[in-house]
């Protein structure tokens, strides 16, 4: 008899929009009901070439990198506040009281660091929403949305953004 695929390491992709509520509550939910642990990214994606160019004329390279780290906290400090928020005043709960292990924030190209912290961290299942523009989001599947459900080699459950 065929083993069903056990699913306990659970990967939750966000851009921290307020569309992306459901997909958080679906994240919780399928953590929950697998009793797997749920590791919540967000990716910072690089700035252009051009703005880049302009930023290395005015500052040093230390400073460039002060700034960048700077920036990197102050994004992971607004999500994991932003996530203890919400638990609190949605759910009734604290950070504690969820299957929540992990907190992450990377530079790069989304699908790309999706799919890399995914087989770095030995994940069983990406969830992701559907669209992060609002106005498409019922209609067409985002671009990062869509490269992650056609290269990941592990499920991809896909949340519209309702």
């Amino acid at each position: 008899m065929l083993e069903k695929p056990a699913i306990k390491r659970i990967l939750y992709c966000t851009d921290l929009g307020q569309h992306t509520i459901p997909v958080f509550l679906h994240a919780l939910a399928q953590a929950e009901n697998n009793n797997a642990t749920l590791t919540i990214l967000h990716v910072v994606e690089p700035i252009s070439e051009t703005a880049q160019a302009v930023i290395e004329t005015y500052m040093s390279e230390a400073d460039i990198k002060k700034v960048q780290k700077d920036g990197m906290e102050k994004v992971f400090n607004y999500m994991k506040k932003r996530v203890e928020t919400f638990l609190r005043e949605q759910c009734g709960k604290s950070i504690e009281d969820e299957p929540i292990n992990q907190i992450k924030v990377v530079n790069g190209t989304p699908s790309e660091e999706i799919l890399r912290v995914a087989e770095e961290k030995d994940m069983d299942m990406i969830i992701v929403g559907k669209s992060s523009n609002r106005v498409r989001g019922n209609r067409v599947m985002g671009s990062t949305t869509r490269q992650v459900n056609r290269l990941s080699k592990i499920p991809v459950l896909v949340v519209p953004n309702k």
